[in-house]
């Protein structure tokens, strides 16, 4: 739905004359069980024309939840109930909810979340301080509410303490003109009821717009046990505890407009005011548009004529070392060259010259400061250009390797080489990267942990505080298959010890029932293994960056890796693999132990030593690379290689990237 669509939002209907400014979906972590392709289909259900995501200090589930609204018609409003500190008690913050309302208060929110993340962050919480927010370069853009009793305004009221609550909310309101406004609640805590009273006096008193919100936890009604089962799984406690702290109510699910209506029908303004904020969040994202950062050329070179330049360049150093008889040279230079040129146009018409003259910059710094680098692996040893620049070490016309396997006009997609680094000086490489384009510039990618059928039944049964051993023997009878991961559903379906315990112990059934809603839910944020981010500016700009609470962790964005390529993005990767390390080590040995190979040269080994290929005929490959396990061992005895085509052989229906696996192997 574009920004000219939301007219449509004015259809005055009971359900479509109201929209949730408050959800928090199962991105919130610690709280919240909405799942956001579940959410629009709901939001639709109900008639509404919009809807806010509006997460607990982060914006995770962004982009996802902005495809999924508008290929369904709803209108998607980005947001975040985000923590504020107080700076008179910092183990009580404030909460606030911040609500975007064009593309400068999508970059104001990306800022101050990741300000919060990275520079104020208590307890494992993220917080941003009151005078970011009141400081009109940091707010522009954003419609703010108050945070009904968990704000400053509302903590203020429920404490009796009214001169200050309408201290706060006249500051606010003056550096939020007609973009701030008292929320009210009323769930069934009895302090939203009060809070909401007092701040209908102050609204009156100091003329200020009020909004009623419905804090979403879940979508159903049914679905209140699963998420305070949620809620225990994060804190740790079991759902009898009487004195568990963080309590929700049994009415904080998706409710329809009318139900809305009629609770606040002595406040009609409040419900009016949930459209007329809607109306004014139009946040339109450019998506699956890459942009890359400048790479910088020598003598004002455009970046076209640099790749070729270089590559020519380095085709020259390659025919040189692979055909040291300048008559074979010769020979083999026009098939070398007419690849080459050929590949050259292809990579400028796509308009990824950039991305590989950045790639090679990075692996040539490190191939130059000692840092191992791998050969190649995947589609993108079949690129000559990438040969001819130093990306990969395997001569693809040599190996009869395809270059549309990389890339291919007909079907246009980033490229993506799979960078393998020594995993001792990976950092070193990302730090260089870092210096080059900027800290704000890079950084690493988060990824989702999500929880799977086995750990569900633990966690389900822990909260329930059922016995250790019941909850274990569950989870055994769950096969475990990761290229095929087993649901609980499945398990009912197809193991039959499993279902029939379901059938006939009433406590593992009541266990299972809790379990099913729960699992797939996002449990907890990581790092993605080797995706790092160089964006073409600051990298708030696309997405805020969010730090693993209690370490001493680099940021990460905020998206994975599918939305930040969504959001314009692009991921370099940088494996860190162990092999390399050893390697390097071995290297390191044969210098220091032998005074005949103090300049030896793992990559000037032949592919023909017999020794080599005896030991792998021996099934003698215990700790090599991709042959050590038992069916390899088994299948080397029977193929007996003696050449490096065999050993090619071995790995093609088990690895795409086979010719240079087998190139690591015989290393």
């Amino acid at each position: 739905m574009s920004s000219e669509s939301v007219s449509s939002l004015a259809v005055p209907h009971a359900d479509r004359a109201f929209v949730h400014l408050r959800v928090h979906s199962e991105f919130s972590v610690v709280d919240g069980i909405v799942r956001i392709k579940d959410l629009v289909k709901r939001v639709g259900e109900l008639g509404q024309p919009a809807v806010a995501l509006t997460d607990l200090g982060n914006v995770f589930g962004l982009i996802k939840f902005y495809k999924a609204a508008r290929q369904h018609g709803i209108k998607p409003i980005a947001g975040c109930d985000i923590g504020m500190t107080n700076e008179a008690d910092h183990t009580k913050p404030f909460r606030i909810l911040l609500l975007v309302a064009d593309h400068g208060g999508y970059r104001s929110l990306c800022e101050l979340i990741s300000r919060a993340w990275l520079e104020n962050a208590r307890q494992g919480r993220a917080e941003i301080k009151r005078q970011w927010l009141l400081d009109p370069q940091a707010n522009a853009g954003l419609m703010v509410l108050s945070g009904a009793r968990a704000g400053d305004v509302g903590q203020a009221l429920l404490a009796g303490q009214d001169t200050l609550a309408a201290e706060l909310a006249t500051e606010w309101h003056q550096a939020l003109p007609g973009r701030y406004f008292l929320e009210l609640q009323r769930t069934d805590n009895v302090l939203d009821w009060q809070c909401t009273e007092a701040s209908l006096q102050l609204a009156e008193k100091l003329q200020l717009p009020v909004v009623a919100t419905h804090p979403v936890q879940f979508l159903r009604p049914d679905e209140y046990e699963a998420h305070e089962a949620r809620v225990c799984i994060a804190d740790g406690e079991i759902l009898t505890n009487p004195k568990r702290t963080r309590r929700f109510t049994e009415d904080q699910y998706l409710t329809d407009g009318a139900s809305m209506a009629e609770r606040f029908s002595d406040v009609p303004s409040s419900i009016a005011n949930t459209l007329a904020i809607a109306k004014r969040c139009n946040l339109n994202l450019t998506l699956d548009e890459p942009r890359l950062p400048e790479f910088p050329t020598p003598g004002g070179m455009s970046i076209d004529d640099y790749l070729v330049a270089l590559s020519k360049q380095g085709l020259e150093t390659r025919l040189a070392q692979l055909f040291a008889d300048t008559g074979e040279r010769d020979k083999q230079r026009p098939a070398y060259e007419a690849r080459l040129d050929l590949e050259c146009q292809t990579i400028i018409q796509m308009g990824f010259a950039g991305y590989f003259l950045i790639v090679q910059d990075f692996i040539n710094w490190g191939k130059q400061n000692g840092v191992p680098v791998g050969p190649g692996r995947g589609s993108g040893a079949g690129s000559l250009v990438a040969y001819s620049l130093g990306i990969t070490d395997l001569d693809p016309i040599r190996y009869d390797l395809l270059f549309e396997r990389f890339l291919n006009p007909e079907r246009v997609s980033m490229p993506d080489f799979d960078i393998d680094f020594c995993q001792d000086n990976r950092e070193r490489v990302i730090d260089y990267v870092k210096q080059k384009y900027g800290r704000e510039a890079v950084s690493q990618i988060a990824t989702f942990g999500t929880l799977g059928a086995k750990a569900v039944v633990r966690d389900a049964g822990r909260v329930l505080d059922m016995p250790y051993g019941l909850c274990d023997g569950l989870s055994k009878l769950i096969p475990f298959n990761p290229a095929d991961p087993w649901s609980l559903d499945r398990a009912l379906a197809e193991e039959p010890a499993f279902k029939e315990r379901y059938d006939k112990e009433e406590e593992v059934k009541a266990l299972i029932d809790l379990a099913r809603p729960l699992e797939g839910l996002t449990r907890n944020v990581g790092m993605h293994a080797g995706g790092v981010l160089i964006a073409p500016g600051k990298l708030t700009d696309f997405c805020p960056l969010y730090c693993q609470p209690g370490q001493d962790a680099s940021a990460v964005s905020q998206f994975d890796k599918d939305d930040v390529e969504a959001a314009g993005l692009v991921k370099f990767d940088f494996l860190g693999l162990r092999n390399l390390t050893i390697l390097d080590w071995a290297v390191r040995y044969v210098r220091q132990f032998n005074d005949e190979l103090t300049d030896f040269d793992i990559m000037a080994l032949t592919l023909d030593d017999p020794r080599v290929y005896q030991l792998l005929c021996e099934a003698n490959t215990t700790a090599v690379f991709q042959l050590e396990s038992r069916g390899m061992k088994e299948l080397l005895k029977k193929l007996r290689p003696s050449n490096f085509e065999d050993v090619i052989a071995v790995l093609r229906c088990t690895d795409p990237g086979h010719w240079s696996r087998a190139w690591l192997t015989i290393l």
